[in-house]
């Protein structure tokens, strides 16, 4: 009994302590709990978001105050919950200058994410070697500068490492990457490397994953990849050397589940072809790219009964040389998921025969396959493709009408025929079946879709493309039951109706709209609703009849474009602050915005990229609030009434591309900021104003441009000598300016879209707007000022001009005959002037001169003949009287000159006749005479012949005897 009562009393001491401890631990936990950031490392993260550019707001919370003291809870940092350090760092959609050298200060960071930024001015630092605990690197879809960091083979802790399409990186992979044996994930793929892929990745025996698809290499593929014993992903892609003999590295790769190769030329290499064919039976994933593989080749990889993968999933055979044969081949796979053919020479007869294909099937992509027919749609095709739920016939040549008996499987969830020649009408017997329908998309077809008012579709879709689709002319009313669209595009669809108040509610989970080229009526509401933030977004309603004002609300959008409306105030749009503005692109052109710009320019400073406010009623002047916008890439305000001096504030516009304020009332000087401050001009158009003063010497610091119009000014002076600084226009070829956008719409889609930057300027004697393609177009057009002086001889220099225009001005002297090395030149015009002296000659070298105006000068002599100067008409030379020639149909003074003087020559020719004649008749008998009497006595009697050929030998041995006694003289008096 004692002896139980100690037991018990030790049990109930150690329940005790144990107790005790619990309860001090909590108490620890709950004080550590509250342990805030290092304060070194809080300065080093806000030491970096003073260089990068946030437009949307990711770094809103890294700030130092009262209610932020702590920079563990900022957004995407995370802290151990002990010590306070940083340990975790996530940086996305972000631009500038990224310090990534004041990081140094995270120490003990183990995960650093920076993704989708863009620091195209910022290198990968050295000391990124130095955070010697990192375990996770990803820079994906960012831009960085230079190339990797020998440096980050000191990472020896590093397990995932990720800098899959970072643009701007290039170079050679450093071998010092063999250096991080504890890495499992490598992925390098679409970057610009060059070189060989190093041997040292042999080193990474723990790898897992190994990605350098699209990446630029070349050389042979070192056999020593093949040691990767724990390696379950291998993507290759590039201009490999696949001629060698030895591939077996490849088929060693036992852990190997997934392989991508590709724009490897494996149809001409018998061995890889025999090694992939060892490893089929157990790859799950099989992604044979760009390999010009043909029918012949896929029935060697497939068509063994050894062969038949009971494990492949998934086989990606886009852009080969297959034909619809290879479907019949693949009809063993019994196991595949998803099959990708899209960009091959599929024909009509894919889908006839035998159907019987895998009944797993999940995925089928046939997009520009050339197929014609419309077998995928009859009944029986439902039967045999039970468990499809994306299938892609995109960007054929699919033409008829889609029967209403439509086979499609009930278990579609994405359908693709986009940019196809269907036709007919769809009703809702087309769709009834499609209840788990999450995606379609008809556009660019000839479908018109006749739903009735009251119908409700059996799906709820979030992305539904029916561009160039008749819907009209009414609205769509069935719209209004679906209420998880994103992206939604009814362009082109003939609607001629007042857009529904319900359908602007959508808007709040629509990221993508495109309702442009329609006959919608109506004013958009003044709605409080916050748009989509997640990956932005972007609405296009332009040539409408929209009327009234902007909602406010649409503030919210990063591109927004109602060009060609009937728009009438922007006020309430630009100056009621309200939610956080992250516009990057406003289209309002060619509509009737009338009276001042407002001033409130402000709320946009810091994402505004795109501004086009031409073709509208806007009168006053460029309010100075506008200098506000530094991120601005493109200004184009033409052909309205503005008035006044450009405001000096536009000179902080330092990342402007294109400024255009041409046709409008605008006067003063051409400020010289313009040179000094926006150096990455493309494009300047001042045309059309009531500009002033001399052409500014500062012009000649925009190195980038490479359209310059100031015509129909009022410039005097001289122009510029410092020409030959336009260095964008020394080189020829073709130029683009766009801003580009990269978004994601799905897993699957990625959408670019570039925004176009229009430009008018007098074009070969007419004016034409000119789209980005015709960007090639670099021109110099000063017409219609007060110009004197001579044309400057650094013209010579820009050897990329395709259009100079000086007409209808007073410049004076000869024109250089410089100009003939422009030879990138089809549009010269110089009429109008006080030119003076002759054509030079070396216009005739410009073989591209299509346009030639020297017309209304004091020019004067023949006009050259040759190469393009014949082709031209009277009209290019008329209005100088000095000038003659054949294009003239006026001969020359010395042409008169000539013709007397060739005809004296002709009579004095004729009075000479005889003379000429009695002479050569002399000359020739007394040749024969004496030729004769002397050859003939030699050649017909002996005696004569023998003396004569003595005497031939007796004076070469004198001759010869002369040279050798000669000869001695000269060595004995060298020898002396």
């Amino acid at each position: 009994m004692d002896s139980y009562f100690i037991r018990f009393l030790f049990a109930i001491s150690v329940w005790f302590l144990h107790f005790q401890v619990s309860i001090l631990g909590f108490i620890s936990q709950s004080q550590n709990s509250h342990v805030t950031c290092i304060a070194r490392e809080r300065r080093a993260l806000l030491n970096v978001k003073q260089s990068l550019r946030d437009d949307y707001g990711i770094l809103s919370t890294w700030r130092y105050d009262e209610n932020n003291e702590d920079c563990c809870k900022w957004r995407g940092v995370e802290c151990d919950n002990e010590t306070g350090h940083v340990l975790m760092l996530q940086l996305q959609h972000l631009s500038g200058f990224f310090n990534l050298a004041s990081l140094i200060e995270l120490q003990n960071i183990q995960h650093l994410d920076v993704t989708f930024c863009d620091f195209s001015n910022s290198q990968i630092p050295e000391n990124m070697g130095s955070f010697k605990n990192l375990r996770y690197l990803n820079l994906s879809w960012s831009t960085f500068a230079a190339s990797i960091p020998h440096s980050l083979g000191n990472l020896s802790k590093l397990e995932y490492f990720d800098l899959r399409c970072s643009y701007g990186i290039s170079g050679e992979i450093p071998s010092e990457l063999g250096n991080l044996v504890s890495l499992r994930y490598l992925d390098l793929s679409d970057n610009d490397f060059r070189g060989e892929i190093p041997g040292q990745l042999r080193n990474l025996t723990q790898l897992r994953y190994l990605d350098l698809w699209e990446i630029g290499l070349s050389g042979e593929i070192p056999f020593r990849v093949g040691n990767l014993p724990f390696l379950q992903t291998l993507r290759l892609g590039g201009d490999f050397d696949l001629s060698t003999k030895d591939a077996k590295w490849l088929s060693s790769l036992s852990s190997l589940d997934t392989l991508g190769l590709d724009s490897l030329p494996l149809s001409s290499s018998h061995y890889w072809l025999k090694s992939i064919r060892e490893l089929v039976p157990n790859l799950r994933e099989l992604k044979l790219v760009s390999c010009s593989l043909s029918d012949h080749n896929i029935s060697s990889l497939f068509h063994f009964h050894s062969n038949l993968s009971t494990s492949l999933s998934f086989l990606d055979l886009y852009n080969n040389m297959l034909t619809s044969s290879t479907f019949s081949l693949l009809f063993n796979l019994h196991y595949l998921m998803i099959l990708d053919l899209s960009e091959n020479n599929m024909t009509s007869s894919i889908f006839q025969g035998n159907l019987n294909f895998s009944s797993k099937l999940r995925e089928l992509y046939l997009s520009n396959c050339g197929l014609t027919d419309k077998s995928f749609l009859v009944p029986s095709a439902s039967t045999c493709f039970t468990s499809l739920s994306y299938l892609d016939l995109s960007n054929n040549q699919l033409c008829g009408e889609i029967p209403k008996n439509i086979g499609l499987p009930q278990e579609l969830v994405y359908l693709h025929l986009e940019e196809n020649y269907l036709a007919g009408d769809i009703t809702e017997l087309h769709l009834t079946n499609l209840s788990k329908l999450e995606v379609l998309d008809l556009t660019d077809n000839s479908l018109s879709l006749k739903f009735s008012n009251t119908w409700i579709p059996p799906f709820q879709l979030f992305r539904l493309g029916l561009g160039s689709c008749k819907l009209g002319p009414s609205f769509p009313s069935w719209l209004q039951t679906q209420n998880r669209l994103e992206f939604l595009d009814i362009s082109h669809g003939e609607i001629n109706d007042f857009v529904p108040e319900w359908f602007w509610n959508k808007l709040r989970f629509i990221s993508r709209l495109n309702m442009s080229h329609n006959n919608l009526k109506g004013t958009i509401p003044n709605l409080p609703i916050k748009l989509t933030d997640d990956i932005g977004t972007f609405i296009f309603l332009s040539l409408n009849q929209l009327d009234g004002e902007i909602p406010a609300f649409l503030s919210q959008a990063n591109t927004l474009d109602l060009s060609g409306n009937k728009i009438s105030d922007l006020s309430m749009f630009l100056c009621i602050k309200s939610t956080t503005k992250s516009m990057q692109t406003l289209d309002l052109s060619n509509n009737q915005i009338t009276g001042q710009l407002p001033n409130c320019w402000e709320h946009l400073k810091g994402s505004l990229k795109f501004l086009n406010l031409k073709n509208n009623k806007l009168s006053g002047r460029i309010p100075h609030s506008m200098g506000t916008l530094v991120n601005l890439e493109a200004l184009v305000l033409r052909n309205n009434s503005l008035i006044g001096e450009l405001p000096f504030t536009l000179k902080n516009c330092t990342r402007l591309a294109v400024l255009d304020v041409g046709e409008n009332l605008l006067s003063g000087a051409i400020p010289s900021w313009i040179g000094e401050n926006m150096q990455k001009l493309n494009i300047l158009s001042l045309r059309s104003n009531n500009f002033s003063g001399s052409v500014p010497d500062q012009i000649c610091y925009l190195r980038q441009i490479r359209l310059l119009d100031l015509s129909m000014n009022h410039l005097s002076r001289g122009i510029p000598t410092c020409l030959r600084n336009l260095t964008a226009m020394m080189g020829r070829g073709v130029v683009e300016f766009g801003t580009e956008k990269l978004y994601r719409m799905s897993s699957r889609f990625i959408t670019y879209e570039k925004e176009e930057t229009n430009v008018l300027f007098m074009w070969k004697g007419q004016d034409h707007e000119f789209r980005n393609a015709e960007y090639l177009l670099k021109s110099i057009d000063i017409s219609s000022n007060e110009l004197t002086g001579e044309i400057p001889k650094e013209l010579r220099y820009l050897l990329g001009l395709v259009s100079v225009n000086l007409s209808r001005n007073n410049l004076s002297r000869e024109i250089p005959r410089e100009i003939g090395n422009l030879d990138s030149l089809e549009f010269l015009d110089l009429s109008r002037n006080e030119l003076s002296g002759r054509i030079p000659s070396t216009l005739a070298n410009i073989d591209r001169l299509t346009v030639l105006d020297l017309s209304n000068n004091n020019l004067s002599g023949r006009i050259p003949w040759g190469r393009q100067l014949q082709t031209f008409e009277a009209s290019s030379f008329e209005g100088n009287i000095g000038l003659c020639g054949q294009q003239l149909n006026r001969s020359c003074p010395e042409d008169k000159t000539a013709k007397q003087t060739q005809g004296e020559a002709v009579d004095s020719e004729n009075d000479n006749s005889d003379i000429h004649g009695g002479l050569y008749m002399s000359l020739g008998l007394g040749f024969f005479t004496g030729f004769w009497g002397l050859l003939a006595p030699i050649l017909l009697w002996r005696p004569w012949r023998f003396t004569y050929i003595t005497f031939l030998n007796r004076l070469v041995e004198y001759i010869l005897l002369m040279v050798e006694v000669n000869v001695g003289k000269c060595h004995r008096w060298l020898e002396g």
